[in-house]
């Protein structure tokens, strides 16, 4: 049974003697399929198989090497062919390598040798390429989004729905949901499974950089831009063209920058810092932010032209308190990975371990069940996980609040104070329990709510 990695080539040479001794000589090598032949006809006849190298004599007596090399590329543009010539023509070399040749070898006592580099030299490049187009393959299989991202829940589902959607087309995507909710995950599924696949996907966080800095980074400098640019950079859109960039936090952004970003999007264009240069680009947008960008633009710190702009197809994630047995799912996934990635026996999740996380809230959402997965892997006795073994504890304020028996105006001051604590602003109270300042600040003149 032959081999079906073996590296197949073609010999063109109507010179019997010479065919025939390349063609001992190259199959002298197991991992070389070699063929021979003497006309074009015969070698045309069989191109449909697609030889991986062709080795073609410049001197024919009915097509020059010239006319062979046009015709061989006119019908399989990617194929290898390397001239052999008894001519030491530089002219004609230079014209033959612009045309597409691989290599041009003049015929003497070194042609062997320098015949069987370039075939090496092909088969690595070819080795090569096919590693990069196997580990894209598995890439893209990392991120099917029915592997990656877990779980069976209703509100899941509905999330996957919207992936497959937004993958099929290059509409911009807006990503919210709380902190650890996997928003970067899910723009990484919807690029991997797109027609972008093969090219790069690239992710900033617009929160970690300072608004200064920004700019630079979004859209690349030119050298002497401002002090401390020493050369030209190019910039994150310049890095994702035919990609996708991801623009995590886009809440973030400065009121200026947002201006820019709005010009590029409108314009499919950028401009460096410190340059004049247009530079077109072909990008896929995604954003991401945990807040509420319609409240930010009711507020004037967001820009209403481009929220219309980015908001797109957006896609909501939920919180994993509101994904029901998915956390038992995730929780499972954790431990197996961790226990497999630290050589560790694996353990199962004993019902009292169950009951405590199916009553914790997960402010951290997907992010913290991990890390609490991983800690309760490590400090487990036994094969199975324990509640005491899952470091939380679980808000008294949370779980008693309705134990006791209050008044409506009770609770109602209870749930106030609790906000007036936690945020101490009292606008950002009133946005997020929808109700007016003054009647926060009426509460705190009478004494029932304490402003620390």
């Amino acid at each position: 049974m032959k081999n079906p990695h073996l590296l197949k080539v073609f010999i063109l040479d109507d010179d019997r003697w010479y065919g025939t001794m390349l063609e001992h000589y190259l199959s002298l090598n197991p991992d070389y399929q070699v063929k021979r032949f003497e006309t074009t006809k015969d070698f045309f006849q069989s191109l449909h198989e697609s030889p991986d190298v062709i080795t073609l004599d410049f001197t024919l007596p009915d097509m020059d090497g010239s006319q062979v090399l046009k015709k061989i590329k006119s019908q399989y543009p990617d194929a290898k062919v390397i001239i052999i010539s008894g001519q030491e023509d530089i002219r004609t070399a230079v014209s033959l390598l612009k045309e597409g040749a691989f290599d041009y070898i003049v015929k003497d006592e070194d042609t062997n040798d320098r015949l069987w580099n370039a075939i090496q030299h092909l088969q690595e490049i070819s080795t090569l390429k096919k590693e990069v187009e196997t580990l894209k393959g598995e890439l893209k299989k990392q991120y099917d989004f029915s592997k990656t991202i877990i779980g069976q829940s209703d509100a899941i589902k509905k999330i996957f729905a919207l992936i497959e959607k937004a993958a099929q087309t290059n509409i911009t995507v807006s990503v919210t949901g709380e902190t650890g909710t996997g928003k970067e995950i899910v723009a990484k599924a919807i690029h991997y499974n797109s027609a972008r696949a093969k090219n790069a996907f690239v992710a900033i966080n617009v929160a970690a950089i300072p608004k200064e800095l920004l700019e630079s980074e979004l859209f690349g400098h030119e050298k002497g831009a401002f002090t401390g640019a020493v050369g030209k950079r190019i910039g994150k859109f310049e890095e994702a063209n035919k990609g996708t960039i991801f623009l995590d936090e886009i809440g973030e952004m400065d009121l200026v920058l947002q201006a820019k970003l709005l010009r590029v999007l409108q314009e499919r264009e950028i401009t460096r810092v410190g340059g004049n240069a247009v530079v077109p680009i072909d990008v896929r947008i995604i954003v991401a932010t945990h807040r509420n960008l319609q409240e930010l633009v009711k507020t004037g710190q967001f820009r209403q032209d481009l929220y219309y702009r980015l908001l797109g197809l957006p896609i909501e994630l939920p919180p994993l308190r509101e994904r029901g047995n998915d956390i038992f799912i995730l929780a499972k996934q954790f431990i197996s990975t961790f226990c497999n990635d630290n050589h560790l026996a694996l353990k199962s999740l004993s019902a009292s371990a169950q009951k405590k996380l199916l009553s914790y809230r997960f402010p951290g959402n997907i992010r913290e069940l991990k890390s609490l997965m991983e800690l309760a892997s490590v400090i487990a006795d036994g094969n199975e996980i324990q509640d005491k073994d899952i470091m939380i504890e679980i808000s008294a304020e949370a779980t008693d609040l309705f134990m006791q028996e209050k008044t409506l105006k009770e609770y109602e001051i209870q749930i106030f104070q609790h906000f007036l604590d936690k945020y101490k602003d009292v606008l950002a109270i009133a946005q997020k329990l929808d109700v007016g300042k003054s009647t926060i600040y009426r509460m705190i003149q009478a004494g029932e709510l304490t402003q620390k």
